[in-house]
């Protein structure tokens, strides 16, 4: 079985890097390159080379969103630990070679120089400066859309508007956003009990109780078909952050209209048989739904084009049987 690696606790973790960055850069190898597109960012314009032949892809589900528009990366990073090319099994392409795959939380900058980078995204990140401006000295970068205000805080949308600007697919990114708004459109349709619902999204690490707020990916995916985040969960949200820690006193705060759970390092049944949890009226009426299949819950997490329709397609049924007549 697959083990993701999802770190709930991703945007207060520290990002290092390493000091020392080899000489071999892109900017050594490609003075001739042409210019593109000039993007905006949240760390200002970029802009990018025409046609880029060397995409380092580091950001979450930034590979993905790559070669859903058609460019095969160099290197990726595998977010869902989900091994080998670091695609989930919702992912249709398929690399001709394989990149290499790179670190995530902990971006090492010399294996990154190594690639010889005309191309660098970054758009679902820590969003931190320091960083970014060491990927910056090694190629152009291209960060979080204007406007992203939290850590991973980067829609699906938005980071396939931004990829398909940086790499010149603005067509296909088009047609990609329509696909999955349809799928969206069409899960609405059929489940206008959705509408105006309170939903808490937790997850349970290493014995510690987390729920997300708005700006989440999995918030938003639920807010896009009609639920309302549990205000008292979206009163505890920081600035920056996509999650909140929950005492085990306080897991009352979790019960909602709907409530969905997954596991992160650990099995299903630490949630299926927490007495605390399952005693909670949202449990008692059958209204808590545990992902514990790791490719649901991975693609729930993904917060890129394919992983959001596949989780539309085998995800909503199972939130939308408990609230059905």
């Amino acid at each position: 079985m697959r083990t993701s690696r999802l770190s709930f606790l991703a945007p207060a973790l520290a990002v290092t890097v390493a000091l020392t960055m080899t000489a071999c850069s892109s900017s050594d190898s490609s003075d001739s390159e042409a210019e593109g597109a000039t993007v905006s960012t949240i760390f200002g314009d970029v802009t990018v080379p025409e046609n880029p032949q060397r995409v380092v892809a580091l950001g979450w589900s930034d590979a993905e969103t790559a070669l859903a528009l058609g460019v095969q990366p160099v290197g990726a990073s595998d977010w869902l630990a989900v091994g080998g090319d670091g695609l989930g099994p919702w992912v249709e392409e398929s690399y001709d070679t394989a990149p290499t795959i790179l670190g995530t939380y902990e971006v090492d900058i010399e294996s990154v120089a190594a690639l010889r980078p005309d191309l660098i995204l970054w758009t679902r990140s820590t969003n931190d400066q320091a960083t970014y401006d060491k990927l910056s000295e090694l190629a152009p970068t291209v960060g979080a859309p204007v406007g992203t205000d939290i850590a991973y805080g980067t829609t699906w949308e938005g980071q396939t508007e931004l990829v398909a600007e940086a790499l010149g697919t603005q067509d296909e990114g088009q047609a990609l956003i329509d696909e999955t708004n349809a799928d969206f459109d069409a899960a609405v349709a059929a489940n206008p009990e959705f509408a105006d619902k309170t939903v808490a999204i937790g997850t349970l690490y290493s014995g510690q109780l987390g729920a997300y707020v708005d700006g989440d990916a999995r918030v938003d995916f639920m807010t896009k078909l009609g639920f309302v985040n549990s205000p008292v969960i979206q009163d505890q949200a920081e600035a920056g952050k996509f999650a909140i820690d929950l005492s085990a006193e306080n897991v009352a705060q979790l019960d909602a209209d709907l409530t969905i759970m997954f596991p992160i390092f650990q099995s299903a049944d630490t949630i299926t048989s927490d007495p605390s949890i399952q005693g909670l009226p949202v449990a008692r009426d059958g209204r808590l739904v545990v992902l514990g299949d790791q490719n649901l819950s991975n693609s729930f997490s993904a917060g890129s084009a394919a992983g959001t329709r596949y989780a539309i397609e085998n995800a909503v049924p199972l939130f939308a049987a408990p609230l059905k007549g």
